[in-house]
C-alpha cells in the first residue's frame, strides 16, 4: 500500500472493513422483501441503540445478522418466527452478544477509573499505598 493509502486508511478506517460493510448491504438487498424490511429495521435500531464503536465487532454483528436472515429466508422461516413477538427484545438480546464493542463500555471503564483515582483507590489496586 502506498503512503497516501495508509494515510487515508488512518483517517477513514480500513478499506477491507468498508468492503465488508458494502457486501452486507448488498446481501440485505438480495433478501425477500419481508426479510429485507426486518433486517433494515433491525440494522437501524442496532446502530442507534447499540452504538458499536469497534469496527471488527460491528462487522461481526452485521455478518451474523445477515447470515441469520439469509438462512431463515432460504428455509422459508417467517420473520415473526425469527424475531418473536417483541422485536425490541430480540434486537437487545442479539446486541448483548456484541457488548464488547459498545462505546458505552469504554466510557463506563473511564468513569470507574476516574472515581477510583479520585477516591485514592487506584494505587491500592496496583499494590502501592494510597497517596
Amino acid at each position: 500500500m502506498t503512503v497516501a493509502g495508509e494515510w487515508i486508511e488512518k483517517i477513514t478506517g480500513p478499506f477491507e472493513d468498508k468492503k465488508r460493510y458494502r457486501e452486507y448491504k448488498a446481501r440485505t438487498k438480495r433478501l425477500p422483501e419481508s426479510h429485507r424490511t426486518a433486517v433494515e429495521a433491525l440494522d437501524r435500531y442496532l446502530m442507534y441503540f447499540g452504538s458499536i464503536g469497534k469496527s471488527d465487532v460491528l462487522l461481526r454483528m452485521v455478518d451474523d445478522l445477515i447470515d441469520l436472515f439469509e438462512r431463515a429466508a432460504a428455509d422459508g422461516t417467517p420473520v415473526r418466527d425469527v424475531v418473536g413477538e417483541d422485536p425490541v427484545e430480540f434486537a437487545e438480546e442479539f446486541l448483548a452478544n456484541y457488548a464488547d464493542g459498545m462505546w458505552i463500555n469504554k466510557e463506563r471503564d473511564r468513569l470507574r477509573r476516574a472515581v477510583e483515582r479520585a477516591a485514592g483507590e487506584e494505587s491500592e489496586k496496583e499494590g502501592e499505598s494510597p497517596r
